[in-house]
């Protein structure tokens, strides 16, 4: 079953933002989410069938601050290709 608590957030940097004016957005998810399950999101919270999904895999990385050695979290990343004249409320910047 689609769930939107597992969209950790929507990216918002310059690439990400070039990336918008082309009809793309960047998402951040837990590992656990798929492609299908992200369009059924997509479908059902945002009224909006994606063009196409592409996805890439964040690992965990080791890290130390102050001598603390600390993990980065692990999670996915897709770029979703909304199609023409498509645009979600939520990106209203």
């Amino acid at each position: 079953m689609a769930d939107i608590t597992d969209i950790k957030s929507i990216l918002y940097t310059e690439k990400t933002l070039a990336l918008q004016e082309k009809g793309v957005v960047v998402v951040q998810t837990s590992p656990r989410m798929t492609k299908n399950t992200l369009k059924e999101v997509f479908r059902e919270y945002f009224g909006v069938l994606p063009k196409s999904i592409n996805s890439t895999r964040v690992h965990a990385k080791t890290k130390r601050f102050r001598g603390v050695t600390g993990k980065r979290d692990e999670l996915k990343k897709f770029f979703v290709t909304l199609p023409e004249g498509a645009a979600l409320e939520t990106l209203a910047v």
